[in-house]
């Protein structure tokens, strides 16, 4: 099941220290995982997924891909992206009334060719069968879910597990504490169940992104919902409780997109320091917990720290002005 892939991207993605950010925090040594490198129409963590979820509506013949979002999307672009080079038409759902001017992951998602549709209305939970229903007979759509989320699109994170314990062992090292984005579950659900399939002894602290329940169920209930499906799909010998499925919710006050001074601070912070760009949305939001976090010293001394970095720089274009 694991090789069961459509090719989409570049791997393995780098794996560096921070070195000038962890100068400017000696008691820890930082590192990041560069999945915004994936390679796939600007990379993203969503290629990972896609890989799996391309192939799988490759093998049940359909010809037609929807999936839904938010207008600034990094799935979506990346779903657009993914259906180009496998050949599928793709028609994306995305949120709220047409803008004026497209920008950001919205003009990259139209110039890849896909068929844009807006919801109306900016509930995160979108009816896409609403939508297939008005599809041409003759189509077979397959339905991607938001975030590409669900145990197939999570395979795509338990073999970049596989992908990082082999960096480590070449490089000789050993991480403590992994950082990361979750909003719509998958990606977390894949590192869960990744660390337990190839035995990396690290701790996982998601950093929660948005307020809203997903599917009407809390989010770590979603999590711990995949993460069952990935164990009995893979054969992993351990039970899952929700205890196990931690989320820190300290950031999240803010509601889904809105830029604040936080993320603003933790965007300038990463590109003056290392040269590297975060998102407004996701990235940039997470990076800021995880600084909070060691500024505190709330994590334990010269410990090793990775950002795993998921993407979302065409993001940054559509917030420009909050960001001057």
């Amino acid at each position: 099941m694991i090789n069961n892939k459509y090719k989409l991207g570049f791997f393995p993605t780098p794996l560096h220290k921070l070195n000038n950010l962890s100068k400017i925090y000696p008691d820890y040594n930082i590192f990041i995982k560069r999945d915004d490198q994936t390679g796939l129409a600007s990379g993203g963590n969503k290629t990972r997924k896609l890989e799996y979820l391309i192939k799988q509506a490759i093998d049940e013949g359909c010809d037609t891909v929807f999936t839904a979002g938010a207008q600034q999307s990094n799935h979506c672009r990346q779903t657009a992206a993914a259906c180009t080079l496998a050949g599928l038409e793709c028609h994306l759902i995305l949120r709220g009334n047409e803008p004026k001017t497209y920008q950001g992951n919205l003009l990259l998602s139209q110039l890849l060719g896909a068929k844009i549709h807006f919801s109306g209305d900016g509930s995160k939970e979108i009816d896409l069968d609403l939508f297939t229903k008005k599809l041409d007979a003759n189509k077979n759509p397959f339905i991607i879910p938001i975030g590409g989320s669900n145990v197939i699109g999570a395979l795509g994170y338990v073999e970049a597990v596989r992908e990082l314990k082999q960096q480590l062992d070449e490089q000789n090292l050993n991480i403590d504490t992994i950082f990361f984005a979750s909003s719509s579950g998958g990606t977390q659900a894949g590192l869960i169940l990744g660390l337990e399939l190839y035995a990396l002894d690290a701790e996982l602290i998601p950093i929660k992104i948005d307020k809203d329940e997903t599917q009407n169920l809390d989010m770590e209930a979603e999590v711990l919902s995949i993460v069952k499906e990935g164990v009995k799909l893979l054969g992993i010998n351990r039970k899952y409780s929700i205890a196990d499925m931690t989320l820190n919710k300290n950031y999240n006050q803010a509601a889904y997109g809105v830029l604040t001074d936080k993320e603003k601070s933790a965007i300038n912070k990463l590109a003056l320091t290392e040269g590297i760009l975060l998102d407004p949305v996701y990235t940039g939001r997470a990076f800021y917990g995880m600084l909070d976090l060691v500024k505190e010293k709330k994590l334990k001394p010269h410990s090793n720290i990775l950002f795993w970095h998921t993407g979302g720089l065409p993001a940054l274009f559509d917030y420009a002005e909050g960001l001057q």
